[in-house]
């Protein structure tokens, strides 16, 4: 056979395998958010700065004061009256403890023992995939997910904040005014940055999805040790370790209203979740290639 036909052969091969992973990715897409699980996951998502926009609204209707100023974390809700863009970044500080990884533990802890559960993981591995390509899917699939859902709170919180409070140029915590355009960019930055903080427990989720048969067992393994995590990083005794935790940076967003940027604990968080990502996305990978698959 000659150079040309094996060159011919190699790229009909490859073609089908990335036919199939685009396939394999768009099937567990459709899978996992056609889900009532997960579009109730979204619902209590979406409902959380409804709730919050209104307890502000009704707390100043008479022309109270909520909050206690100031512009970390939580604190934006002291701002949230006077513009509705802060209700996002309001939102996203309320869930980010534990809403939003909770629903990540979920779908990640679901992801392959959730499979085995239900008895359909070996006829997925019977298909021309591959655990390394399963696996990859899965993964990409959970972060997509992380995506959807940070979306889906700031874009609730928006509509919201528009509704119940004014709209226009913003004060930054720095003191700077910045419009209403420039505002909502790093609005959606912020959801970016916050989607992109939950890698590291994804993929911690789709290991302890590798080690078990039973999806709930994955899961709630999965949301206890985010639970955990948070709680070590408030002891005052554990602040040597309390950086290495994938939590720790989670809040640092609100140095993306600051001007200039504060960049040093962004780019910290983003590192921290790169290293969880590569130390348990490893972990999963040689579980599930060495694992024997009953289910």
């Amino acid at each position: 056979m000659s150079r040309a036909d094996l060159a011919a052969v190699d790229t009909a091969a490859v073609r089908p395998n990335r036919l199939w992973s685009l396939g394999l990715l768009r099937s567990e897409l459709v899978t996992t958010f056609r889900r009532w699980r997960t579009l109730a996951l979204l619902g209590v998502l979406a409902a959380v700065p409804i709730l919050v926009g209104v307890a502000v609204r009704i707390e100043t209707r008479g022309g109270g004061q909520v909050g206690r100023g100031g512009g970390d974390g939580p604190a934006f809700i002291a701002q949230v009256t006077n513009n509705g863009l802060f209700l996002v970044f309001t939102a996203l500080a309320a869930t980010l403890p534990f809403f939003l990884p909770m629903a990540v533990g979920v779908v990640a802890g679901d992801a392959i023992a959730g499979e085995a559960d239900a008895g359909t993981l070996r006829y997925l591995l019977v298909a021309p995939a591959g655990r390394t390509r399963l696996l990859l899917g899965k993964y990409a699939t959970t972060m997509a997910f992380c995506l959807v859902a940070t979306l889906v709170v700031a874009a609730s919180a928006l509509a919201v904040g528009a509704l119940l409070f004014p709209l226009g140029d913003l004060t930054t915590i720095s003191g700077t005014r910045i419009s209403f355009a420039d505002g909502l960019g790093r609005a959606l930055l912020i959801a970016l940055l916050v989607a992109a903080s939950l890698a590291g427990v994804a993929a911690l989720g789709l290991f302890v999805s590798t080690l078990t048969n039973s999806g709930i067992a994955a899961m709630a393994t999965t949301v206890g040790l985010v639970i955990t995590v948070q709680i070590l990083d408030q002891i005052p005794q554990l602040h040597a370790l309390q950086p290495y935790f994938f939590s720790h940076y989670w809040l640092s967003f609100a140095d993306l209203m600051r001007d200039p940027v504060y960049w040093d604990d962004l780019v910290k968080n983003l590192e921290l979740q790169a290293l969880y990502t590569a130390v348990f996305g490893s972990a999963a990978w040689a579980r599930f290639t060495t694992r024997d698959i009953t289910a």
